[in-house]
């Protein structure tokens, strides 16, 4: 396996996201921030004598900055609480009279972010001297501007004109405040660090966006406010920015078709296409849109051999998926015939494997150990190998043992062989296993539990085939993968039921937000997941019935997707790129501040 896959890398862009704390904490500490340096104000106002010497501790600097004329008394809520205050009231009505969306959450954070700050940079000028109050004040507002600049086009709109109005709120509210207490002539000094400061934001924001445009032709700043949108409100706009870097492949869809006598027919399909990124984006509900169209037939949406570089960059192309299968189904030739079930081993790979008529269904696991997306090219390879005996290979991908995010598994390495013999052998033994006479059981138990305890819309779905009185029971949960161990909770109690049997996912991604580490057994202990596998299998035990089988390969024609190694490197280049933020925002701050001090020496 690579050492760095999609998976990986997008998991790593995870530890840039929070979440807001309430507008009402971010309003009450700045609040008591404003109060703190008023209380410090009267005190000092009352007991310092400013004819001595200043004593250069921290306690001290504070009080001489806020020991000034009458008017500084009250300058921590004058300076600082009110143009907070009127950014965190402004800001939103303003980005929501340009079409876009921020809450309230952001916008008092941000005010908060930029008071304290507004707070550091001015009281830093009374290290040196109380006469510099002016300077570093009015050089804190430039900074405040441009900080808001940056936060406002990532999160809000990547249009930097569109963003220098509500940009402004905060510093454009403390001009005024500085203007009252200092002079009017504050007021221009005050706007050409505005200048200063907005440019060398400007050109932050330039080069932080350079490498996405060069790479994929996308503004990355638009990206993020497309993803942020996502988080906010369920917008669907990140679909645009995928089908830009998307690329048209041709993937094959085996689907197993069970005809019953006056109950529910009954699909088996494996597509070879991969249900992310995330959440409802791209093909991330992909199963249960497949199982909506057939419905009222029963549809099994397995996973097949498909990495993250085969997301759907939109739900639109699952239209040509459907049509696909559609087309497959029509003039098929049913068998009441099928094989009886086994497992196969080889090194960590195991295959349960059984013959339906003249094809094959096989079901790979390396549980206990990670079991992980499988590279398209291991499916085509095993399909291609069975095609000798078989005229169609489903190959699933169970998906049932995570342990923590992981690359995946790459044609040619050693667990691909692995997987490759191991269903080569099973293939081998089905080839001349005796067929009898087929029945079907199924069931469906929609779950109490939610997408963020790991589970899909789906639920969990069961599949019993009886041949000869062995039983053997493919059970389906619409989710992410399974946490270590929980499978093998769930065979030993199944297994009491049934002769053979095997947990499968979806691999769904609406359980995912960020990244694709939210399992099925993660945050609902199997304990509580026992009773409704147990019920599900039981149901489906009672349901059994004669049935017919047929199979089909469907050809899934230029279907979009992110495309070969698009998702690495997108990711990979959003990794690099952030690490050179802090280092280009430091030297652009340098720079801000040196060329304010020079236009301070000019201007005074």
């Amino acid at each position: 396996m690579t050492p760095q896959g999609s998976d990986v890398k997008l998991g790593q862009l995870a530890r840039y996201i929070f979440t807001a704390p309430s507008w009402k904490r971010s309003l009450v500490l700045i609040l008591l921030l404003g109060f703190l340096i008023d209380g410090a104000g009267v005190k000092s106002w009352l007991n310092l004598n400013l004819s001595g010497p200043i004593s250069f501790t921290l306690p001290t600097v504070v009080s001489s900055y806020l020991s000034l004329p009458a008017t500084f008394v009250f300058s921590g809520t004058l300076i600082f609480t009110i143009p907070a205050i009127a950014a965190l009231a402004l800001t939103k009505p303003i980005i929501e009279l340009g079409g876009k969306t921020m809450t309230w959450n952001r916008s008092a954070l941000l005010a908060l972010t930029c008071t304290v700050f507004g707070v550091i940079i001015t009281i830093s000028a009374l290290f040196v001297s109380v006469t510099l109050i002016p300077l570093a004040y009015a050089i804190s507002l430039g900074f405040i501007f441009g900080l808001r600049l940056l936060v406002l086009v990532a999160i809000a709109d990547y249009r930097v004109p569109r963003m220098i109005l509500p940009a402004l709120t905060q510093s454009g509210v403390g001009i005024i405040v500085g203007m009252i207490l200092f002079s009017p002539s504050f007021a221009i000094f005050a706007l050409v660090l505005h200048l200063v400061f907005g440019m060398g934001f400007a050109i932050l924001i330039w080069m932080i966006e350079r490498p996405l445009k060069r790479a994929f032709k996308i503004r990355g700043l638009a990206f993020i406010n497309a993803f942020i949108a996502h988080m906010t409100d369920g917008s669907k706009g990140m679909e645009d920015f995928f089908r830009d870097i998307g690329e048209g492949i041709y993937v094959p869809q085996v689907s197993f078709f069970f005809s019953r006598d006056k109950k529910t027919p009954v699909i088996f399909t494996v597509p070879n296409l991969h249900p992310g990124p995330m959440g409802e984006i791209g093909g991330g509900n992909l199963p249960k849109v497949l199982y909506d169209y057939f419905c009222p037939e029963e549809m099994f949406v397995a996973h097949g051999c498909a990495t993250h570089d085969f997301n759907l960059v939109s739900d639109t192309e699952i239209a040509k998926v459907i049509s696909a299968v559609q087309k497959s189904r029509t003039g098929l030739d049913y068998t009441a015939l099928a094989g009886k079930s086994g497992r196969h081993t080889v090194g960590s790979v195991q295959v349960l494997y059984q013959r339906f008529g003249d094809s094959v269904l096989l079901v790979t696991s390396r549980s206990p150990q990670m079991t992980e997306d499988l590279d398209f090219s291991i499916g085509m390879a095993i399909m291609a190998e069975g095609h000798r005996w078989f005229p169609h290979v489903a190959v699933v991908d169970a998906h049932n043992c995570m342990t923590d995010l992981s690359s995946p598994v790459l044609l040619a390495t050693h667990t691909a062989m692995e997987y490759q013999q191991a269903s080569l052998e099973a293939m081998e033994a089905c080839k001349d296993a005796s067929l009898h006479p087929l029945r079907i059981g199924i069931s469906h138990s929609p779950l109490a539990f939610s997408r963020e305890q790991g589970f899909g819309d789906l639920g969990i779905q069961v599949m019993v085939a009886e041949v000869e009185d062995q039983k053997t029971a493919y059970i389906l949960i619409d989710g992410n993968n399974v946490a270590q161990g929980v499978r093998e909770i769930l065979l030993a109690q199944v297994l009491t039921l049934v002769d053979y049997a095997e947990i499968m996912t979806t691999d769904s991604h609406v359980v995912n937000t960020i990244t694709g580490k939210n399992p099925v057994g993660m945050a609902v202990p199997a304990e509580e997941i026992i009773p409704v596998v147990m019920q599900a299998v039981r149901d489906a035990v009672v349901d059994l019935t004669p049935a017919k089988t047929a199979a089909a390969t469907a050809q899934c024609e230029n279907v979009i997707v992110f495309g070969s190694n698009r998702i690495v490197q997108l990711a990979s280049t959003v990794n690099a790129m952030l690490v050179f933020v802090a280092p280009l925002s430091l030297a652009m701050l340098l720079l801000a501040f040196l060329l304010s001090i020079l236009a301070y020496l000019v201007m005074g």
